[in-house]
């Protein structure tokens, strides 16, 4: 069964930066790409961004170009997603998520991490 531990959330003022951690177990970590999704109250899931399993291809979402870092360490069955600069237009919950591939079928994801962001 696979089991995810995000963690990194917090509070942060706009313009503040955080860090977002996922932990992953129960399946073979370093065949599948990881991404993560945010959703807000009262709006879509959105994906964010995308990591292949072997880091060679990433994705990101555009209104998070520039300001977010997707990176993984799969020593560690570890994904990462540093944001800098955040915007209230940012704040939402963030979900780890599994992908055979970035960009294919949603196959897991976790309780997600929430990110609030003050103006």
């Amino acid at each position: 069964e696979m089991h995810f531990a995000e963690s990194g959330g917090g509070l942060v003022q706009a313009g503040g930066s955080l860090r977002l951690s996922c932990v992953a177990s129960g399946f073979a970590f370093d065949y599948y790409a990881i991404g993560w999704f945010r959703q807000a109250p009262g709006k879509e899931r959105e994906g964010v961004s995308c990591i292949s399993s072997n880091s060679e291809t990433l994705y990101y979402e555009d209104s998070v170009k520039g300001r977010c870092t997707i990176s993984r360490d799969n020593a560690k069955n570890t994904a990462y997603l540093e944001m800098n600069s955040l915007k209230p237009e940012d704040a939402a919950v963030y979900y780890c998520a599994v992908f055979a591939f970035c960009g294919g079928d949603l196959e897991g994801w976790g309780q997600g991490t929430l990110v609030t962001v003050s103006s």
